[in-house]
């Protein structure tokens, strides 16, 4: 019994998700939300936030232990990308990419 939960366009890049993403996959949810907790990158806070989604649903719709759930898999893939546009000298232009990306992290039990 898997159980996921998604977030689409998190404004951060797909390259600095997957970073946290590794860090977590295959540890036990108390343990991964206690690694996400004290980490100092910007994703570490969607994330936990993400992870804890998914624990409120194994709990509520699959009725399951939270002391036996772990993290299965972490998705991180690309979203859309936000084009912009910082004039520069000369009548010249500077593009600015800001990223997004999709996370889906799925809890299973044991």
């Amino acid at each position: 019994m898997e159980v996921s939960a998604k977030l689409s366009n998190a404004p951060l890049s797909a390259q600095k998700a997957r970073l946290v993403g590794d860090q977590i996959r295959g540890l036990p949810v108390e343990k991964a939300l206690n690694l996400l907790s004290f980490s100092s990158k910007k994703a570490a806070g969607v994330f936990k936030k993400v992870l804890e989604s998914a624990i409120a649903n194994a709990e509520h719709n699959e009725s399951a232990d939270v002391d036996e759930l772990h993290v299965s898999t972490v998705f991180v893939n690309e979203g859309t990308v936000m084009k912009r546009v910082s004039a520069r000298a000369k009548g010249r232009a500077n593009h600015i990419l800001k990223r997004t990306c999709h996370i889906t992290i799925k809890v299973a039990e044991k």
